[in-house]
C-alpha cells in the first residue's frame, strides 16, 4: 500500500491544478491583486481557519487528529493581524462570509462531528498549501498592493523556523498513521472536495475583481489555463 503523502498528493493534483485555474487565483499569480477582492480573501479564510482550528481543537485527543495537532500551523490570530491593518481595528464589524464560505464552514463541521479523522483532509489542503506557496504568493500580493509585512501575516510562519523541514516531518506522520486502504481513499476523497470548496470560494469573490479590471481584461488573464506552478514543494 502506498503511503498516505504520496497518495492525497497525486490524488489531488487535478483538483489542485484546476484550483489554479479559476479565475480570481489565475489572475493572482499573474500579479493581478486588487485590495476588495483580497480582503474579501482574508475575510473568508478568517472564518475557514477559525473553524477548522476550532475543530481540530475539540478533537486533539482523537488517536488520530492528534497526531496533526500543530498549532505552529495555525492562521487565525495571523489573518486577524491582517484585516486589523486592512480594515481598522473594528474590522469584525466588517467581515462577513460568502455563501460559499458558510457552505465550506459547514462541512468542516460536519466532518468533524462524524468523521474526525477526515480533518487530516482540509488540514492537509490548506496548511501544507500555505506553505508550499505561500512564498510564491505573498511575494505577488505585497508587490501588487504595495505592503509591508504587517498586511502579510497570512503567508509568514513565524513559529517554524525550517518550512522544508516541517513539511517532510509532517508528510512523515501522515506516513505513520494507522490507517486501512479505505480510509485512506476517504481522505482523498474529502482532500478532493476541499479543493471545491475553495474553488466555489474563489469564483464568488471573483466578482469584485472584475468590477475592478472589468471583464475584457479579465477574459484575456484567464483564457490560457496551464499547469499548477505552487504544486512542487
Amino acid at each position: 500500500m502506498e503511503k498516505l503523502s504520496k497518495q492525497i498528493r497525486e490524488g489531488t493534483k487535478k483538483s489542485h491544478t484546476m484550483a489554479e485555474n479559476t479565475g480570481f487565483i489565475s489572475c493572482f499569480l499573474k500579479g493581478v491583486v486588487e485590495k476588495k477582492s483580497y480582503v474579501k480573501l482574508m475575510s473568508d479564510l478568517y472564518y475557514v481557519y477559525s473553524s477548522m482550528e476550532e475543530e481540530i481543537e475539540k478533537n486533539k485527543n482523537d488517536s488520530i487528529v492528534s497526531k496533526i495537532y500543530y498549532t505552529e500551523l495555525f492562521r487565525k490570530s495571523s489573518i486577524e493581524e491582517d484585516l486589523k491593518y486592512y480594515l481598522g481595528e473594528d474590522w469584525k464589524s466588517k467581515v462577513t462570509q460568502t455563501n460559499s464560505c458558510k457552505e465550506y464552514v459547514a462541512r468542516i463541521k460536519e466532518v468533524s462531528d462524524f468523521c474526525p479523522m477526515l480533518l487530516i483532509a482540509h488540514h492537509y489542503t490548506r496548511y501544507i498549501g500555505d506553505l508550499s506557496g505561500g512564498k510564491v504568493l505573498k511575494g505577488i500580493a505585497q508587490t501588487a498592493l504595495d505592503v509591508d509585512d504587517d498586511g502579510m501575516n497570512f503567508y509568514i510562519f513565524k513559529d517554524i523556523q525550517d518550512e522544508k523541514e516541517f513539511k517532510n516531518n509532517y508528510r512523515k506522520t501522515l506516513d505513520s498513521l494507522p490507517l486501512s486502504q479505505s480510509q485512506i481513499d476517504l481522505i482523498v476523497s474529502e482532500a478532493n472536495n476541499a479543493f471545491k470548496y475553495n474553488m466555489k470560494v474563489f469564483k464568488e469573490i471573483e466578482g469584485n475583481l472584475i468590477s475592478t479590471i472589468g471583464k475584457v481584461l479579465f477574459s484575456t488573464l484567464t483564457r490560457r489555463q496551464k499547469r499548477g506552478s505552487t504544486e512542487d514543494g
